[in-house]
């Protein structure tokens, strides 16, 4: 993964609480399941689209256009990345997690 496009729900973070590398560590572990799921949702919806266009171009066939539909492709996208992402995917987002909080630290202060 070379490019991350997701934001973090700042809600749920304490950054008064973040001081050391092992508490952003702590904390980009917690939310790591929840930005895994929003990659793999992205990347669900870029592909809903893709293969509708495709299947434009195919005679006599329609494509699907069902918003619940695509709802559940891209929530099943979402979860199969959470459940298979590789140890390496893993260790790539907790990293952008933990760069990202560091950045909004800082900015705040």
């Amino acid at each position: 993964m070379s490019t991350f496009n997701f934001s973090i729900p700042l809600g749920s973070v304490d950054l008064d609480k973040l001081e050391t590398d092992a508490d952003y560590r702590r904390e980009a572990q917690r939310l790591l399941p929840d930005a895994l799921t929003r990659i793999g949702e992205k990347t669900a919806e870029v592909a809903w689209t893709e293969l509708q266009k495709s299947f434009r171009g195919i005679p006599g066939f329609k494509g699907n256009s069902s918003s619940s539909d695509k709802s559940r492709f891209i929530q099943e996208g979402g979860q199969n990345h959470r459940r298979n992402a590789s140890a390496q995917d893993r260790r790539e987002v907790e990293k952008h997690i933990i760069e990202e909080l560091k950045e909004i630290k800082r900015r705040t202060e």
